[in-house]
């Protein structure tokens, strides 16, 4: 029995257990099954990316202290965060993936980065 590539109904040749009939076909299947379909996930993503790359940009050392005006000016959201932390003692961090913030007193923020294991 021949078998048909999925994405473009060519004809597969090789392997038995082989489902598509090139690389581009696989990836094209791929890519399209992968895609954000929706602007909302695309957008919240992006909003993510973008939180994250500006604590890893100021939390060079591990522990750091900043501003909120200096986190607002260089775009940061505080409605985006992946996960929230609380202490015994109570303090409540926001995380970013392994990037986190805790708000402190007068618009201070201590940025972290989380340990992996």
């Amino acid at each position: 029995m021949e078998k048909t590539c999925p994405e473009c109904g060519g004809k597969i040749l090789g392997r038995a257990d082989k489902k598509f009939c090139s690389d581009s076909c696989r990836n094209s299947r791929n890519n399209s099954l992968n895609k954000d379909n929706k602007n909302l996930v695309r957008n919240i993503n992006n909003r993510l990316r973008k939180n994250y790359r500006i604590l890893e940009t100021l939390n060079t050392e591990e522990k750091t202290k900043t501003t909120k005006d200096r986190l607002l000016r260089m775009g940061f959201s505080f409605d985006y965060f992946t996960g929230i932390y609380t202490t015994k003692s109570g303090s409540t961090y926001f995380y970013l993936y392994d990037q986190g913030y805790l708000p402190l007193d007068n618009d201070f923020y201590l940025l972290v980065k989380k340990a992996l294991k």
